[in-house]
């Protein structure tokens, strides 16, 4: 199993933000991660950062690991201007950009750009489809955007979602992969999806957003207690608990490491398995 980091910079860091994630960006490279991810949110009552915008900046200041989002909410991105901004950071990455998409799951996120909420799931896939055409040069509501050489086909598309035949089908046969939670998908259902996903021919399967906190008293935060798969505990615990997610049979796991304590970066790297 590779262990990647996903990073959820707050206002707290906004002080020396584009240092501090250059800073956390070369460590994660340095102490051998395999890749450094960004959720995706905006409307949920705290400032966040636009994830293609960050991840501009840590393909720019890296230069092996993997990038990606876990994931995109595509709904509330009109596919062809989305379409562009992933040729775009695929191109700055030198192909390392991972492209995790869902259907989003808040609605004042949909709220906040006027979207139906009601009809994710419809759209997610029609906009997927419109993607694909973009990237390979192909009009759809007008003159075909021009591919830029070298992201011929987009970046590999992993789907962001629940275990359910309909997502699991579209994760393994039409993108390069699935992403689970680590937040909402509980420790007896995820090898149920995993196997699912591997009998539909899926290849790359992703446990992402698994808070992760080895601090003895770490900032309270609305989701950890939620979290089914975490990692908020002391060394030893922590120790057993990687051992027992690498034993799930994903091919990657994604830790959400605070971003304002980058020192944690080398104390899970000595507990990996």
């Amino acid at each position: 199993m590779q262990f990647g980091i996903v990073a959820i910079p707050s206002a707290r860091e906004a002080d020396g933000l584009i240092d501090r994630t250059v800073a956390f960006a070369q460590r994660v490279e340095l102490l051998g991660f395999s890749g450094l991810w960004i959720t995706d949110a905006f409307a949920r009552g705290s400032a966040m950062l636009d994830p293609l915008m960050f991840l501009s900046a840590v393909c720019a200041s890296t230069a092996r690991i993997e990038i990606g989002t876990c994931v995109t909410q595509v709904p509330l991105r009109h596919p062809v201007e989305l379409a562009h901004r992933a040729q775009t950071l695929n191109i700055l990455s030198r192909g390392r950009f991972r492209f995790g998409v869902g259907s989003g799951s808040t609605k004042h996120d949909f709220d906040a750009v006027q979207v139906d909420y009601a009809r994710r799931f419809k759209l997610l896939p029609e906009y997927l489809a419109i993607m694909r055409k973009v990237w390979a040069g192909e009009p759809v509501f007008g003159p075909a955007l021009s591919v830029w050489p070298g992201t011929e086909g987009g970046p590999p598309v992993y789907i962001g979602a629940w275990h359910s035949p309909r997502w699991i089908d579209l994760a393994a046969r039409h993108c390069q992969g699935w992403i689970a939670s680590g937040i909402h998908g509980e420790p007896a259902e995820l090898p149920v999806g995993l196997d699912m996903f591997r009998k539909a021919g899926g290849k790359r399967a992703i446990l992402a957003n698994i808070f992760t906190d080895l601090r003895p008293d770490p900032p309270p935060h609305p989701l950890i207690a939620y979290a089914k798969v975490k990692v908020v505990c002391g060394k030893a615990e922590a120790r057993d608990r990687l051992r027992r997610i690498a034993d799930l049979g994903f091919d990657d796991a994604l830790l959400i490491v605070p971003f304002g304590a980058p020192d944690m970066l080398d104390e899970i790297r000595a507990l990996l398995p």
